[in-house]
């Protein structure tokens, strides 16, 4: 036991240098099929893979190729219905395709859609969303709009893997795509330039640890006024609580730790910070855990579209349903709207409520389960309200949509991080008598398939 948590000598054997392959490089030696394909790639998935078909009218999804191009492949996956390849060879490219900026591009498994230029990603995030509204029967009036920015270091929030590999060697990073290897991390172009200086300094510091395998992972927060180094530390060490320390005072970050296995206590090293974000005039209060937009400058995009849809005008009524820490509340409540801001969780109420003293602000903010049909159904029927706002998980707001069927609101803005989800309840309010009057999507995640997407309905008697 006394070696538990610390360094081990590596062992005896050649292996891989510490940076994970990805999962197509690690099947590719043992394809079921034992043979390659020649495919032409006709669209992309909505996961950003493109699509093709075998000899044998099989769909067949090709990691990292796009649109119009002629690849050798190989099949690492079979299924009933579809099979899953990698590329070997690229015979014909598409004019889209562009060199991936990131070494770290197929072993990584975030940012998996480098090799297609920044218009096409925009450009195929919102034919995606088109496509989901189009198999719900929800036809789009108008133009999908675009939010976006010229920001390529946009990522102010990460959480980073610790391991010690075989050979002894400590990684730093992120996982591989659809494994739990880790690929050692040194440069990351998404994070905000304050959070990519900080990975140098954390590999030296790692390294020099005594007992690395204590620590399970670490999460960087960038705020306004400075850096957040959160430790994941399953079990204390002294002389490294020491280590840890130095590196606090020497980068100028502030340091916390998560320690414990079961219930990890926070402790931070110093006092508190406060951790803030900012809207325009206002500044918002939050605490490890609680949920906050990675992308600071597409989050004010997004607020500042919602406003401009709902036009406040002061003593609207508006209720702000998955509130989090008063992102759209706030600046609902500083444009002149008696917000009610309604949150599932008593931590999230007592922040937004919080924020609002602090920016001088009103907001009513309570706590109710938003998936119960009969709290919702109370919120929308005791209240003559002017519009509704929704910013749900990527699970939707189902239940609320179909409250809002049998109790209609003038009007809906609905933001949503999945489109799938948010297709499926823009039918059900389609269908209860609402109509689609504007829809954006927003690249909150640039270089993935991931995105932000904003509707706003109306309703003829709301």
């Amino acid at each position: 036991m006394a070696m538990l948590g610390k360094r081990r000598p590596p062992r005896r054997h050649s292996g891989h240098s510490g940076l994970a392959r990805s999962p197509a490089a690690a099947t590719a030696q043992a394809s079921p099929t034992g043979e390659d394909n020649h495919v032409t790639i006709e669209r992309l998935a909505h996961d950003g893979r493109g699509v093709a078909h075998l000899a044998s009218g099989k769909t067949l999804f090709v990691d990292q190729a796009l649109p119009g191009e002629t690849v050798k492949v190989a099949i690492h996956r079979t299924r009933k219905r579809f099979d899953e390849a990698h590329l070997k060879a690229i015979e014909v490219a598409s004019p889209q395709r562009i060199e991936p900026p990131c070494p770290h591009f197929g072993h990584c498994g975030g940012c998996d859609l480098q090799h297609l230029s920044i218009d096409a990603q925009r450009a195929h995030k919102r034919q995606v969303v088109g496509e989901l509204f189009a198999r719900q029967g929800v036809a789009l009036e108008s133009p999908i709009q675009a939010l976006d920015t010229q920001t390529q270091a946009y990522r102010r929030r990460a959480r980073l893997g610790v391991k010690v590999d075989s050979h002894g060697k400590v990684l730093l990073g992120f996982r591989a795509k659809d494994t739990h290897r880790l690929v050692n991390i040194h440069t990351c172009m998404v994070l905000v330039p304050s959070l990519q200086a900080l990975l140098a300094p954390l590999h030296e510091l790692l390294e020099q640890l005594e007992a690395p395998r204590h620590v399970g992972h670490i999460e960087l927060i960038a705020t306004r006024d400075s850096c957040v180094v959160l430790v994941r530390q399953l079990r204390e060490h002294a002389a490294d609580k020491a280590r840890w320390q130095a590196f606090a005072d020497s980068q100028a970050v502030a340091l916390g730790t998560l320690l414990g296995r079961e219930a990890p206590e926070l402790n931070w090293y110093g006092a508190p910070p406060v951790l803030q974000d900012i809207h325009d005039d206002l500044t918002l209060t939050f605490a490890p855990g609680d949920f906050l937009q990675v992308n600071a400058e597409v989050n004010q995009k997004v607020i500042a579209q919602v406003l401009a849809w709902l036009a406040i005008t002061p003593g609207q009524q508006v209720l702000d349903l998955f509130a989090g820490i008063g992102n759209f509340s706030l600046p609902l409540a500083a444009a002149g709207a008696a917000v009610q801001a309604v949150e599932g969780s008593a931590t999230m109420v007592a922040r937004i409520t919080a924020n609002a003293h602090t920016n001088h602000l009103t907001v009513a903010a309570m706590q109710a389960d938003l998936n119960q049909p009969e709290a919702v159904a109370a919120l929308l029927a005791e209240r003559r309200l002017d519009a509704v706002v929704l910013d749900p998980p990527r699970s939707g707001a189902e239940t609320v949509c179909q409250a809002l069927g049998r109790h209609p609101v003038k009007r809906v803005v609905y933001v949503s991080c999945d489109p799938a989800t948010l297709a499926r309840d823009a039918a059900q309010l389609v269908h209860a008598g609402y109509r689609i009057v504007q829809i954006a999507v927003a690249d909150m995640f640039l270089h993935t398939a991931h995105m932000e997407t904003l509707v706003l309905f109306e309703h003829r008697h709301g």
